[in-house]
């Protein structure tokens, strides 16, 4: 981590902005948003913005000039759909401009304890991914999980092919918490990166969770934590 890690107000907006997913991935969400997610995004110097696949190809359209990637969830939020479908979705995603794929894992086949299941999907998509030069982040959805869950939920990422561990979807209960990112970088070690996502709201929240062991963090209120860290 970097030096604006070490106490809260040496935190430096630009080296924060670097690592934010600015999300938006409410299903009303209007194409008019999203042209305004990419400006906010292209402004501040966010890491990409995290949106639904089929705003892929505009974001991308207006992005192309910017070092701001493009993020496109898949099987989302559940991750109940079959690997062939999130095969497909990951494959398109990645032909309309997506730069970054965030799959939520078979949740249920994990509480079922199958893990064969849930490594051959994520190893799936992981391979289309791959083959379309993309980076591949897992969301657990950790608040449906115990911690032996969400500690074996890292293992088989990694295992499978994962470039990060997510902690969640942002449509379930809980969201990031200090524990669990500590957990999950605990667990993968320097084999993958960590992001933390789901209710995130403030530059306090931040730095906790880049001081306990995230990479990336994902917010839809990035603006605001923004304004916090005085950038204009």
């Amino acid at each position: 981590m970097g030096d604006f890690l070490q106490t809260e107000p040496a935190l430096d907006w630009r080296a924060v902005a670097a690592v934010i997913d600015h999300t938006l991935l409410a299903p009303d969400t209007a194409a008019g948003e999203i042209e305004q997610l990419c400006r906010e995004a292209a402004h501040f110097g966010f890491a990409a913005v995290a949106i639904q696949p089929g705003w892929v190809a505009l974001a991308a359209s207006l992005l192309h000039d910017t070092p701001v990637r493009v993020c496109a969830a898949i099987g989302f939020p559940h991750g109940a759909t079959t690997t062939s479908v999130k095969r497909f979705e990951a494959a398109e995603a990645l032909r309309l401009g997506a730069d970054e794929l965030d799959m939520v894992m078979n949740i249920g086949a994990l509480k079922s304890g199958d893990r064969e299941r849930v490594q051959a999907d994520i190893a799936g998509v992981a391979e289309v991914t791959r083959a379309g030069g993309g980076i591949l982040k897992v969301i657990l959805e950790t608040s449906r999980l115990t911690n032996e869950e969400k500690a074996v939920a890292c293992q088989i990422a990694v295992a499978a092919g994962a470039d990060f561990v997510k902690t969640s979807t942002g449509y379930a209960d809980g969201g990031a918490t200090v524990e669990d990112v500590a957990l999950m970088r605990k667990v993968v070690g320097n084999r993958a990166g960590v992001k933390a996502s789901g209710g995130i709201r403030s530059a306090a929240q931040v730095a906790a969770l880049l001081r306990a062991g995230a990479d990336r963090i994902g917010s839809s209120a990035s603006v605001g934590i923004m304004g916090e860290l005085g950038a204009r």
